[in-house]
């Protein structure tokens, strides 16, 4: 496919002008991404989240949904921060609500919500890890994506060519044959696989489109400070994690989003289980650094194997 078949936009086109989406889980990482990649692609963005700048959630983390709307805006866009719990039936009714009377319409729908409320508890088994733990976590990372659907759906399908991406961790044929770390981690990532695939079945006569989408390994506000970088500096870390080179900034994921939405064909994409780096090459996009790594494709081939990290070919 090339450019002029819906790949990178020419300078200062708003392919998506006039459009609406909602962004869950848009405070910080994929969800800040792709909220602004909406917006310089010029869509209205709502963005849902806990963390505001008078109230932080459980995560506990800085960033907030104000200042990703306000990174909306800057881009090029219009974008709105709602302060939503979306384990809360009521809260996500109201929204949808909400977005019906002040813009009439929602074309797209990322559902992003992740349940990593503290540390992960990586190699446990069912019966090691903290009950309460998981349990959370699916609730935050399972159940918010149900909840969602189900109130922003009906609005969703009452304009033709509408989009529903389900955010996750690993594509569906690469967590089809591996375990994901822990028990409820990998749970919860199956879980949600599973609704891209339902949500496409349910879509496919309203000429709507479901897909599932994963980023490499991305360079997140949590994952930066975790290796002691910042964005500008973050190839430092791969000094101690080689493997790092590959990673990719949330402005990556975001820009594949914005491709999806802006295809004018977007129910061929329907049922697809796709990632950052697949979506780059056919769509013709690149991170900001002007490359376009291809994550999952080096973790089989690379990673996984053993070999010494070496990104010559992936990005």
């Amino acid at each position: 496919m090339s450019g002029s078949e819906g790949g990178q936009l020419p300078a200062g086109e708003k392919a998506l002008a006039g459009k609406v989406a909602l962004v869950t889980g848009g405070s910080r990482a994929a969800g800040r991404g792709i909220a602004v990649q909406l917006g310089a692609a010029g869509a209205t963005v709502y963005v849902t989240g806990r963390t505001t700048r008078a109230q932080r959630s459980e995560m506990n983390r800085p960033e907030t949904i104000d200042e990703t709307a306000e990174l909306v805006d800057a881009a090029g866009g219009r974008g709105i921060a709602v302060q939503v719990d979306h384990t809360s039936p009521e809260e996500v009714r109201e929204l949808v609500a909400r977005i019906e009377r002040e813009e009439g319409a929602l074309h797209v729908l990322v559902n992003d919500i992740w349940g990593q409320a503290s540390e992960p508890e990586w190699d446990k088994t069912a019966w090691e890890s903290s009950l309460d733990k998981g349990l959370r976590l699916l609730r935050l990372g399972v159940e918010t994506h149900a909840i969602t659907s189900h109130f922003a759906l009906p609005l969703l399908i009452k304009s033709p060519g509408g989009l529903v991406v389900e955010m996750t961790d690993g594509t569906n044929e690469y967590n089809a044959t591996n375990y994901r770390v822990s028990f409820f981690y990998d749970v919860a990532k199956g879980a949600v696989s599973r609704m891209a695939f339902a949500l496409a079945h349910e879509l496919e006569q309203y000429g709507a489109a479901a897909v599932l989408l994963t980023p490499g390994w991305l360079r997140s506000e949590a994952m930066l400070d975790g290796f002691g970088v910042t964005e500008e500096n973050w190839q430092d870390a791969t000094k101690a994690i080689p493997h790092f080179a590959i990673s990719e900034s949330p402005s990556y994921v975001g820009r594949a989003v914005a491709a999806l939405a802006a295809d004018p064909d977007v129910a061929r994409w329907n049922g697809k289980s796709v990632s950052s780096g697949e979506l780059a090459r056919i769509f013709g996009f690149t991170d900001l650094d002007g490359s376009r790594p291809d994550a999952w494709r080096y973790i089989v081939e690379v990673q996984d194997p053993g070999k010494p990290a070496n990104i010559t070919g992936y990005r």
